[in-house]
């Protein structure tokens, strides 16, 4: 589940905006344009590969996942993991164990995966600065680098590089500095806005599963 709790932080830290006097005026307004495209969007379908290195570089894991997000409701595919959110409820199902988690869903926790914030995390609790400008395959991006401004002592990471695309005003590349020394990637494949998804998609039918494989922790 460690996996899982760092695409929560990565997840929720792709935009979120503490206006404080040092934060750069550059880095501001890429980031308010960004997040102003982004929360316009009815729909986000997208394809992401998630490589860790380690402390000297050397690549530790590489695997791909998809997510889809309509307002509060997600569903997150990943290897051994299936995670799905009507906006009140989420179900994670272990593929491995064949076992399903049920918990009630907090929109405000931030120790709860909301990949309903995966485009828009800079908003809140973070100080940022302009880098450079890049290339991310094809896409010519700014990079952003935001520091942890709120209890940095709690977080697992010190230091987030956003690419942002230029053109297309979305989330291309996300890095996550790591304490213990490695580094997190996230590499986003495809972004599909406005895509019609079904209501659906976004809940999980427990009834093949028996009694003993579902874990239901909600405060019914």
């Amino acid at each position: 589940m460690k996996k899982i709790t760092f695409l929560i932080a990565a997840f929720a830290l792709i935009f979120s905006s503490v206006f404080a006097q040092d934060q750069d005026p550059k880095a501001k307004t890429i980031l308010d344009d960004l997040s102003k495209v982004t929360k316009a969007y009815k729909t986000i379908t997208s394809e992401y590969i998630f490589t860790i290195l380690n402390k000297d570089k050397k690549q530790t894991e590489k695997q791909t996942g998809k997510v889809f997000v309509k307002g509060s409701k997600f569903k997150l595919e990943i290897p051994g993991n299936t995670i799905v959110c009507d906006g009140k409820t989420i179900w994670a199902h272990n593929k491995d164990a064949n076992e399903v988690t049920i918990k009630n869903f907090d929109a405000n926790n931030e120790d709860q995966l909301n990949p309903s914030k995966i485009f828009t995390m800079y908003e809140n609790g973070f100080k940022y600065k302009y880098e450079k400008e890049e290339k991310v395959g094809t896409a010519n991006c700014h990079v952003i680098i935001l520091y942890p401004s709120v209890k940095p002592e709690k977080k697992k990471f010190h230091t987030v590089k956003i690419f942002v695309d230029k053109t297309k005003k979305q989330v291309a590349r996300l890095m996550m500095m790591m304490k213990d020394g490695t580094t997190q990637t996230y590499d986003i494949k495809t972004f599909k806005p406005n895509a019609e998804i079904a209501d659906n998609m976004f809940v999980f039918d427990v009834k093949p599963f028996k009694a003993d494989q579902i874990t239901d922790e909600r405060d019914l």
